[in-house]
């Protein structure tokens, strides 16, 4: 069962049963959540990647400039905390990625319609 709701900004989106919401918005409000929302997301997990790469592999860009960075200011880094530092950190924005993109698959104009999976299905009498 799907019904409106309005919120405290007054947009109006459906509300269903799942828990699911989605937000109607203008078309240029649409084009600009999903452009950096995109953008967010794929940048955040690339990042994410290359900080688990440093993680795992003692010679990788990353690590690399890492280390020379703290070096310049005088602190070295044992390798183990250095290692779990970059893993907490890959996975945190890996998770920070994936939740930019689904926040901002919520958003749809006015003329979208719902997905043919939430459509009732016709029963054919034959």
């Amino acid at each position: 069962m799907t019904h409106t709701d309005t919120d405290d900004a007054g947009i109006e989106g459906p509300n269903d049963d799942r828990g699911g919401r989605e937000v109607v918005v203008p078309m240029a409000v649409y084009k600009r959540v999903t452009v950096f929302g995109t953008l967010t997301a794929i940048l955040t997990v690339l990042f994410g990647f290359m900080a688990l790469d440093a993680a795992l592999y003692s010679g990788s860009f990353l690590r690399v400039n890492v280390q020379w960075l703290l070096g310049l200011v005088g602190v070295t880094a044992p390798a183990a905390s250095l290692s779990i530092a970059f893993a907490v950190l890959g996975l945190a924005f890996i998770a920070f990625g994936a939740g930019a993109y689904v926040l901002s698959t919520r958003f749809r104009t006015e003329g979208m319609g719902k997905a043919r999976a939430d459509a009732p299905q016709e029963v054919k009498d034959g």
